[in-house]
């Protein structure tokens, strides 16, 4: 289907003679030059779909776990992004804040990811920043463009771009497969970058009858060892330390504009995956739960309505420092809080724990115990 852009040839092609007689100076020119190329970057990107980047917090705005440096593999740190690395040597994924008036032009971040890669040496070490991204049918058959800021502490190390398809569980799922979209070279200075590759064809696969259990995997490696030359087109072991901003992945050869959403919309995106209560709480004794009920003088159990609808119910919780606290007053902490996955549904999580002592049949809630560290989180992570 055509689109029908500004007719105005001499405006796209060249605004500042366009505007030359109306213009009694170079300053003159120059603004309505920015004013007519503004105008036609707005009206295109007007005409693209809402949402047009499939990866969620790119500008790692939103980071529930309260994270700051991991180096285990198949950890989440900000929000989506999760490190994958091994055979020897470490990968440090660690959160960095940006100063005031940073290097990234036109935009004001707060945060960037930094991946420091130390002593690989073998041909099967690894480094990946990474996100998956529900369905394998995402993008399949299409053409994408990933695009992200970067930049290396030394010299000029290369970042390679690889999708992943998973098909799923339950039946007889197609094998993986794995499409190397390509390379870039950084510098040691922010620029943004773009990879433009196909997604293989879903034509032929099956796709798992467990549902919910299919994605494509965006994957940025910033090390690998010969064993995956075809993966990573070579860039071979780099210990050096990468960061990274920005990432975008779209339809199409073009990287648009970085897509910017409303921090709530991105906030929501996220917890559909996740969701932990407490992180940005430092109240003493803040409520954790919607309820909770006392079923013996030592078990409890507790339920938590979810903010969002999660993409299933959670299959696994984490926590720190739990608390009951009854409508006495009285707070006792809480231990061995346990999934239970019968109850728990993508709208409502339910667990049980064990308390020191507390009084039987008597509802209370789940707060933290006396310890601003305190949170409750849930994880139907892909």
């Amino acid at each position: 289907m055509a689109t029908n852009f500004p007719t105005s040839v001499d405006v796209l092609t060249n605004p500042i003679a366009s505007n030359s007689q109306n213009s009694p100076s170079h300053a003159g020119q120059h603004a309505d030059a920015n004013d007519a190329i503004e105008a036609i970057e707005t009206y295109v990107l007007a005409q693209q779909p809402t949402f047009r980047n499939v990866l969620i917090n790119g500008e790692f705005n939103i980071n529930q776990r309260a994270f700051t440096s991991t180096t285990t593999s198949g950890a989440y740190g900000f929000d989506r992004w999760a490190l994958s690395t091994g055979a020897n040597g470490t990968c440090t994924y660690s959160s960095q804040v940006f100063a005031v008036g940073n290097a990234i032009a036109g935009y004001e971040p707060t945060n960037y990811a930094r991946l420091v890669t130390a002593s690989q040496t073998l041909s099967s070490a690894y480094s990946i920043f990474e996100q998956k991204i529900e369905d394998v049918r995402t993008f399949a058959g299409q053409t994408v463009t990933i695009s992200f800021w970067a930049k290396a502490a030394t010299g000029t190390p290369k970042v390679s771009i690889e999708n992943t398809q998973y098909f799923g569980t339950g039946g007889s799922p197609s094998a993986n497969v794995l499409t190397y979209g390509g390379q870039v070279t950084l510098s040691t200075s922010w620029a943004r970058y773009s990879v433009t590759y196909t997604i293989p064809s879903l034509s032929g696969k099956t796709i798992g009858t467990t549902a919910n259990t299919s994605f494509t995997t965006a994957s940025l490696w910033t090390s690998g060892g010969s064993d995956y030359n075809a993966r990573t087109g070579s860039i071979g072991i780099q210990n050096n330390t990468i960061e990274f901003w920005g990432v975008q992945l779209e339809k199409g050869t073009v990287a648009t504009p970085l897509e910017l959403l409303p921090i709530g919309t991105e906030l929501a995106l996220c917890q559909r995956y996740y969701f932990r209560a407490g992180t940005n709480d430092y109240n003493v004794y803040a409520g954790l739960s919607n309820s909770a009920f006392a079923q013996s003088t030592t078990t409890i159990i507790g339920m938590v309505a979810f903010p969002v609808q999660m993409r299933i119910a959670p299959t696994a919780i984490d926590s720190s420092n739990l608390g009951y606290r009854q409508s006495s007053g009285s707070t006792v902490g809480v231990t061995s809080p346990t999934l239970d996955s019968g109850q728990t549904s993508a709208t409502v999580g339910t667990l049980y724990a064990t308390v020191s002592s507390t009084t039987a049949n008597l509802p209370g809630f789940l707060v933290k115990n006396n310890n601003t560290a305190g949170f409750l989180g849930w994880s139907a992570e892909l």
